[in-house]
């Protein structure tokens, strides 16, 4: 069997790419022939490769795709993202290319029962074909790291690439209240810049405040594994998020993470137990000190997103309910 894997912005490191590199990854394990496009990136394709099976994600992006191509594909499979369901389902411009891309789809994956529930309020003749699938994690091996942990400080790490929906000045303007109270804290951003503007934003912050923050810029996926290994804690500012990779990873690491109440983040991390979720910066603040102030109240955190993610969320997992997915459209 041979799966296309057709995806937006593919050679750059979002959370879709790790996303989509991992499912290729995993079933390749079980024997399974894939081949990653990338829908943009000004991608010449007039038809898609030969395979038995087309695995679009991002369903706006994907559709669009489509429109341009001379030979569409006789079916295909679509994975939901966050920018779907937060962004372009209810955006006027963009609502009804995503609806018509999920009635004309083969079947429908998505990350939670959320997005479920949503997807079978909008279209309520389609959930036949609605699959839910929590985000696999990766496996990390100990690599060299170019930037190291100062010795007696409390570190903070935000992976995310730069741009409006990740909110990142809020989780630098949070933090510099802490920071004024103890001189401990330490920031890192980990990701690439991605909007220019917001970038600039981002740069002038880290700038005034150089003495606790840095900016690490983009990281080959295989070596976070050492941040998260450095990190004490870390954050999701997110104004909407689909399901974070970077957060499954580091719950995987069992590092405490303080994530924002938002529909993707609250579908993985259960308050108090696995993760904290904050609503606004009072929230933040005070949970942000818990985890600082107690080194017990850490390591149960940490412990219990461990397990949550070693149960819920195997690669291999992943993998094997794709692939019965994908042969059950074959069957259709």
């Amino acid at each position: 069997m041979k799966i296309v894997l057709a995806t937006p912005n593919f050679h750059q490191p979002r959370g879709n790419t790790i996303t989509v590199q991992r499912m290729a990854d995993g079933l390749e394990k079980l024997g399974v022939e894939t081949e990653i496009i990338s829908i943009t990136d000004d991608n010449t394709y007039s038809s898609l490769p030969n395979a038995d099976v087309v695995h679009g994600f991002h369903a706006y992006r994907f559709y669009r795709f489509m429109q341009q191509l001379e030979h569409k594909p006789v079916s295909y499979i679509i994975t939901l993202t966050g920018t779907d369901l937060n962004h372009h389902l209810y955006d006027d411009e963009t609502r009804q290319d995503v609806l018509t891309c999920l009635e004309e789809a083969e079947a429908i994956h998505v990350f939670n029962q959320e997005a479920k529930q949503i997807i079978t309020k909008e279209l309520p003749g389609i959930s036949h074909k609605l699959y839910m699938l929590p985000q696999g994690t990766s496996d990390f091996s100990q690599q060299n790291f170019h930037v190291t942990k100062e010795d007696n400080t409390f570190l903070f790490v935000l992976p995310a690439g730069i741009r409006k929906v990740k909110n990142i000045p809020s989780a630098i303007n949070m933090l510099s209240e802490l920071y004024k109270k103890d001189h401990s804290i330490r920031l890192w951003l980990v990701g690439p810049i991605l909007e220019e503007e917001e970038g600039q934003v981002v740069l002038d912050l880290v700038e005034k405040n150089k003495e606790w923050i840095k900016y690490i810029g983009q990281v080959p996926h295989e070596e976070m594994g050492v941040a998260y290994y450095q990190a004490d804690c870390i954050l999701n500012t997110s104004i909407s998020e689909g399901q974070s990779s970077a957060i499954l990873e580091a719950m995987g690491h069992g590092i405490p993470v303080l994530v924002a109440d938002n529909q993707g983040n609250a579908s993985i991390v259960s308050h108090k137990k696995t993760g904290f979720l904050y609503a606004n910066q009072n929230e933040f603040l005070d949970y942000a000190e818990q985890i600082m102030n107690n080194i017990e109240l850490r390591q149960e955190i940490g412990q219990n997103a461990k397990d949550y993610i070693a149960k819920n969320h195997s690669s291999q997992h992943e993998a094997e309910f794709l692939l019965n997915v994908y042969k059950n459209s074959l069957n259709q």
